[in-house]
């Protein structure tokens, strides 16, 4: 099982700025796909970004033109930069891998935009 942890969350206000880190035990660069899901108190976990092992990205339309997924191959993370934050994107992020035989999840990182 691939086991990822997840950093960089916190308090920040509206506008500000957080990074969010995932450190995995394997190369970031050798899973079919991974990704960022946020889930905030009693809703569901939802797909933030994504981001396969050829480069290409995907993200929630809520989120585009503020949030930039990406991968570092000398950290070996994947990070999601969160710019132009709103209250509505407190919520506890989850970092995903995906295999042909394995979907694995990290602890989560808790983010609250909050003044």
């Amino acid at each position: 099982q691939v086991q990822l942890v997840e950093s960089g969350g916190g308090l920040v206000e509206p506008g500000g700025s957080l990074r969010l880190s995932c450190a995995a035990s394997g190369s970031v660069f050798s899973f079919n796909a991974m990704g960022w899901y946020r889930q905030a108190p009693g809703k569901q976990r939802d797909l933030v970004a994504s981001i396969t092992s050829g480069g290409r990205t995907n993200y929630a339309d809520s989120v585009k033109g503020r949030f930039t997924i990406s991968r570092d191959a000398a950290k070996n993370t994947m990070d999601l930069q969160l710019n132009r934050l709103k209250p509505e994107d407190t919520a506890v992020y989850y970092c995903n891998a995906r295999t042909t035989l394995n979907n694995s999840w990290g602890q989560g990182t808790q983010v609250t935009v909050s003044s």
